[in-house]
């Protein structure tokens, strides 16, 4: 059964699209038309998405550099035992469980851009308020809201990749987007350091939530006016990129038109064994992820640097896992594989959080081991989010998907939160060890994955022939399962 809803997109529909077809050059080559329109949705997408990621990433992971600057003694009463801090970053993960799969299904009957927009805006004004904290319950509200408007985010955006970028195209797209949450990372220890030594009225980490949380709700009201719409009937386009942008979309699938959700294809989601496999994985990708980014300045902090050189220390192993993350992307986008990719992501990342754990007094061994796992865990998460934009086949079964596996993946974000007692340091024994075992285990279920996407292929290009990539597929009613749906591996 599908639910239609008729809600007024950003502009017109397919109607007159002849009278405005000269709004563009006429080009005698097709491919010549679909760069020029690549480029024009490159220009205007990805910087505002990817400086939302910026900062959505900055927002909820600036308590590790808050802790460093005195928030344990100023509202949790010197915290000696670490516990309560845990609490606080793992709350922010609590609602962003919760409501990913509906908000990220509810998103499909709004215009992107006013459901991305007020998201940014919410959780901006959730992270600014945490300026304002002075008791571990004002926190505790402030990231829970956090998570909320997060969780509006996260799913609705990779789904609007899926909009625009073929699947030819999309890993690469993903990854510059995911790729500004490394980027966040190494601005956070720049932005950190710098504010480590301003001599202001209020505490440090009080202003670090006000410069790093208000630029959010700027950029969500930026949104509100420049991110375009759907492809049928965004103004961005003029009618002719209109109609390419709409056969772009439905390459080796088959888009929606309008706000429409396939309840079958809600179903189908949560019965496929596979979706569950992925999210095994993200559980342990986000462990090392959430131990990363609330932890990694005091795991350098534990190599005897003082507090504004553990920040500093920590922009090195984010610069580098976003070139590793955009390299990685890239070779899966033209080889058209993600699986092996993500196995030797997941491996490199493990490998990391072995050497830790082995190299106890090698300090600068434990540096280089930093720049492993950032390496490691932020390409795999990339690889992950496109392999499955694609492998789900339908938009609805997507939009239920994605945060299927994504909500089961960010609880493990909640045991990365208490990986790390202070009671433990330097050694962090148990940390570690948790972490590169479920970065081993994730290596584990792509291959799995990998294999079993592979067969399904073989088994219909025997039964059904194999296809040409570029041909629309009918997905609405059977999603992946159609016969002429081929998976990327």
């Amino acid at each position: 059964m599908d639910i239609h809803c008729d809600r007024e997109q950003d502009g017109p529909g397919m109607e007159g699209v002849g009278e405005l077809d000269m709004l563009i050059p006429l080009d005698p080559d097709p491919d010549a038309q679909e760069r020029r329109l690549l480029r024009k949705l490159d220009e205007r997408i990805l910087p505002i998405l990817c400086l939302l990621y910026l900062f959505a990433y900055l927002d909820r992971s600036n308590l590790g550099n808050a802790r460093l600057q005195g928030l344990p003694g100023d509202v949790l009463g010197g915290d000696p035992t670490g516990v309560l801090f845990d609490w606080v970053n793992s709350a922010f993960f609590f609602t962003y469980i919760l409501l990913q799969i509906p908000f990220t299904v509810l998103s499909k009957y709004y215009n992107p851009r006013i459901w991305i927009g007020c998201s940014a805006i919410l959780w901006g004004i959730c992270s600014t308020s945490m300026a304002a904290a002075h008791t571990f319950t004002n926190l505790m509200i402030a990231r829970l809201g956090l998570g909320t408007f997060e969780a509006a985010f996260g799913g609705a955006v990779v789904l609007y990749f899926s909009f625009y970028y073929t699947k030819a195209e999309c890993g690469t797209r993903i990854a510059y987007w995911f790729g500004f949450a490394a980027v966040a990372g190494a601005f956070g220890g720049l932005i950190a350091y710098g504010i480590q030594h301003v001599k202001v009225s209020i505490a440090n980490w009080r202003l670090l939530f006000l410069l790093e949380g208000t630029p959010t709700i700027l950029l969500g009201l930026l949104c509100l006016f420049l991110l375009p719409g759907r492809p049928e009937s965004t103004q961005f386009l003029t009618a002719a990129e209109r109609k390419i942008a709409i056969s772009r979309m439905n390459r080796g699938t088959s888009g929606d038109f309008g706000a429409v959700v396939r309840r079958s294809h809600v179903i189908a989601a949560f019965q496929d064994w596979r979706i569950y496999i992925g999210g095994v994985i993200y559980f342990g990708l986000n462990c090392a992820l959430a131990s990363l980014s609330a932890f990694l300045p005091t795991i350098i902090g534990t190599m005897g640097h003082e507090n504004a050189m553990a920040q500093l220390m920590t922009v090195p192993p984010y610069a580098m896992a976003g070139f590793v993350l955009l390299v990685t992307s890239y070779s899966s986008d033209r080889l058209q594989i993600r699986g092996p990719l993500l196995v030797c992501t997941s491996m490199v990342g493990g490998l990391g959080y072995m050497i830790l754990l082995g190299a106890t007094h090698q300090q600068d061994v434990r540096y280089g081991a930093t720049f492993l796992i950032t390496s490691g865990t932020y390409s795999s998460i990339g690889l992950m989010n496109a392999w499955f934009s694609h492998n789900l086949g339908s938009e609805t079964k997507r939009a239920a998907g994605i945060p299927l596996y994504g909500a089961i993946g960010q609880i493990g974000g909640i045991l990365g939160s208490h990986l790390y007692p202070l009671t433990e340091g330097p050694a962090y024994t148990s940390g570690f060890t948790v972490s590169a075992s479920l970065l081993l285990l994730a290596a584990l279920c792509a291959l799995l994955l990998s294999v079993s996407f592979r067969l399904d292929n073989m088994q219909r290009d025997q039964q059904y022939g194999k296809p040409d990539p570029d041909d629309m597929v009918d997905t609405s009613e059977l999603a992946d399962k159609a016969p002429g749906f081929r998976y990327v591996p």
